[in-house]
């Protein structure tokens, strides 16, 4: 179940991001952010692990931010699956739609998702 709230939760923010930088990121629709969204679920499953381990030394000397890369690789290889439907300028849009994810996916998590967990430490 939580998995499909994340594909949704994705695919509306891929509109989000679509609607505010509609110059460098491009959707066809909602079906597109979708299909976006569940083909980037399936990348985070089976390729961004191999990208995390290849790049480990550089992940470490950055003290984790180099997966913000990793994340926008993944962001690139969902481009270049999707065609035309689902578009991203260049990588630096990649790296800014990756950051943005990651903080809003973090807020969600925290607030929405999980606010027992969080009112149990307090």
């Amino acid at each position: 179940m939580k998995w499909l709230i994340g594909i949704l939760i994705n695919a509306f923010l891929f509109m989000a991001i679509a609607g505010y930088f509609s110059e460098s990121f491009y959707l066809e629709g909602f079906t597109s952010a979708l299909a976006a969204s569940f083909l980037l679920s399936i990348l985070n499953v089976l390729v961004r692990p191999i990208l995390i381990i290849f790049t480990l030394p550089a992940t470490i000397l950055t003290l984790g931010l180099f997966l913000f890369v990793v994340n926008a690789i993944t962001l690139e290889l969902t481009d270049y699956l999707m065609g035309e439907s689902f578009e991203i300028a260049g990588f630096g849009m990649a790296l800014f739609a990756a950051v943005i994810m990651a903080i809003v996916n973090l807020i969600i998590q925290k607030t929405i998702l999980d606010p027992s967990k969080a009112s149990k430490k307090k």
